[in-house]
């Protein structure tokens, strides 16, 4: 059997845990955060704790046999919809994906917690907590891919709008992340149009760069690395 003290202490270092994954999530203001996060790890680790102990009296017959890992298996796969729900598709990229990982991870951490593993528990959130927050610096100095480039032109007013920006980019459209045009009194009727691209190679934006080079009107042109 376990104590009363105990399954109060694994619950709570549960929560902790969770939280401190969820607080990174939650500083990008991603759909699953803060408590989303907690909640999948406390829940883990309580159904651990069922699964574990929760037939001990059934246990003292020697005809019953159970297996404390069943429960678990269960929350391995069923974690998966939870985590689904939180990957977008918006154009041609998929957003969400180390999120829905995180809260596959955090239940991971719960399970362990629940089955009085604390130390695999803390050291696997150290780990998570360094692949999500000190790695991503890393991926926006060395995979140009993630950054955001944006470029900025001023056009013959009324003559470009986002009708165009498809029927120019094609598939790439998808990779538009901001799209505004605006009036400048002090241009001369021309509009300034400012597009910011995300998850493009710099050989794709190169490419679209140019596109916009040839049209007509054009009266200046900048891009930038965001």
């Amino acid at each position: 059997m376990i104590s009363a003290m105990d399954v109060i202490l694994r619950l709570s270092v549960s929560a902790i845990l969770g939280s401190l994954i969820g607080i990174e999530r939650e500083r990008l203001s991603w759909a699953a955060g803060l408590r989303t996060h907690m909640l999948v790890c406390v829940g883990s680790t309580l159904i651990m704790l069922v699964s574990a102990y929760g037939f001990s009296h059934i246990l003292l017959s020697d005809k019953v046999v159970l297996d404390p890992s069943r429960m678990a298996a269960q929350v391995v796969s069923g974690i998966g919809f939870l985590g689904a729900g939180s990957i977008l598709l918006r154009g041609e990229i998929i957003r969400g994906l180390t999120t829905a990982a995180s809260l596959w991870t955090v239940a991971a951490i719960g399970l362990a917690v629940g089955g009085g593993m604390y130390v695999a528990a803390v050291a696997g959130t150290s780990i998570v907590l360094i692949i999500l927050a000190g790695i991503k610096p890393l991926e926006r100095r060395y995979f140009s891919d993630k950054q955001k480039r944006g470029i900025t032109f001023l056009v013959h007013a009324d003559t470009f709008n986002i009708g165009h920006l498809h029927e120019m980019l094609g598939a790439s459209a998808g990779r538009v992340s901001k799209f505004v045009v605006k009036r400048e009194p002090e241009s001369g009727g021309y509009d300034e149009v400012s597009i910011v691209f995300s998850h493009v190679s710099e050989k794709e934006f190169h490419k679209i760069a140019q596109a916009f080079l040839k049209l007509d009107g054009i009266k200046s042109f900048d891009y930038t690395d965001i």
